[in-house]
């Protein structure tokens, strides 16, 4: 089980910043599959949600090493989350919102000789302001959806003598759009669409003597797309859930381009959501990774839970 990835969002996780600058492994963990059903709407209207994700990832490749060995490493990552909703509509029916998210990381790393190292912590804080629109019917809501000005804040544990750090040293813009489209009353599609440009990061890890003064990440796109049905009324909902990552810039060394080496990847598989109450609901998704290049391969399971006061 490997996995290079950093608590930022999210996405959520940790950089492995590897020692040769001219691979890639140097994206941020974003948004990948915390988010699935009912993307689009807030699940009890305008008001304060506290949210807690947990998610567990282990990889079983990791594409692309620009040196041999077999390093394994299980991640558990949680993300705090806080959201408040204005309840009074702006101009076009718009409702503003702020979006604050907290991560935080551990990892056991083996290293089987691979020279890496790994860094416990929390991650860098999320604020993201939005606007969300609800187009009603008949019988309930129609379309939702909601653009969101996510930026990661550099406030997290680094150490650049660390090849894995819960926060990442640079700044991360991450804005989107989130919908959900109700076909019917019980069955519903959704979609979430990132956009991702990394700042420089002034203090990387490198190899003594290297000559590397900065990095930067490469911009990206990804999205999180899910379809569910209501089997038990008010209560459960199951489906399937994915996401899809893809490197559309080159990462950067010193200011100059690394070279094409690109990050992408795929993750599916099922999920479910359990609805206590309207103001309290649980959902667990499962993934299965696959067509990834310059990143790890692997699983992932994620908890979490959303009160509503």
């Amino acid at each position: 089980m490997t996995l290079r990835s950093r608590l930022g969002w999210i996405p959520a996780l940790a950089a492995l910043l590897l020692a040769s600058t001219a691979a890639a492994y140097d994206q941020p963990a974003v948004n990948l599959g915390f988010t699935s059903f009912l993307d689009g709407i807030p699940p009890a209207g305008p008001g304060w949600y506290a949210a807690q994700y947990v998610q567990y990832y282990a990889a079983d490749k990791l594409p692309d090493l620009p040196f041999p060995g077999d390093p394994e490493l299980d991640a558990w990552i949680s993300l705090t989350q806080v959201i408040y909703q204005h309840p009074k509509a702006l101009l076009g029916g718009a409702h503003f919102g702020l979006d604050l998210i907290l991560p935080a990381a551990a990892f056991d790393l083996e290293t089987d000789g691979t020279p890496l190292t790994a860094n416990d912590g929390f991650g860098d804080l999320l604020v993201g302001p939005y606007l969300q629109w609800i187009v009603m019917g008949a019988n309930g809501p129609v379309f939702a959806h909601r653009v969101e000005l996510q930026t990661l804040l550099p406030t997290g544990d680094y150490d650049e003598t660390r090849n894995l750090n819960p926060g990442a040293n640079a700044v991360s813009l991450n804005p989107y759009w989130a919908a959900t489209w109700f076909i019917t009353p019980k069955w519903t599609l959704s979609g979430r669409f990132h956009y991702l440009w990394n700042a420089e990061n002034s203090d990387p890890f490198s190899p003594p003597d290297s000559g590397i003064r900065d990095t930067q990440a490469g911009q990206a796109l990804h999205a999180n797309f899910a379809t569910e049905v209501e089997v038990v009324a008010k209560h459960l909902r199951v489906g399937l859930n994915g996401y899809a990552f893809r490197q559309i810039s080159d990462s950067q060394t010193n200011g100059a381009d690394n070279g094409g080496e690109k990050e992408q990847v795929v993750g599916l598989g099922p999920g479910a959501l359990w609805s206590f109450s309207p103001e309290n609901h649980l959902f667990l998704n499962v993934y299965f990774e696959t067509a990834a290049e310059n990143r790890p391969e692997g699983e992932r399971v994620n908890v979490r839970y959303v009160h509503h006061f």
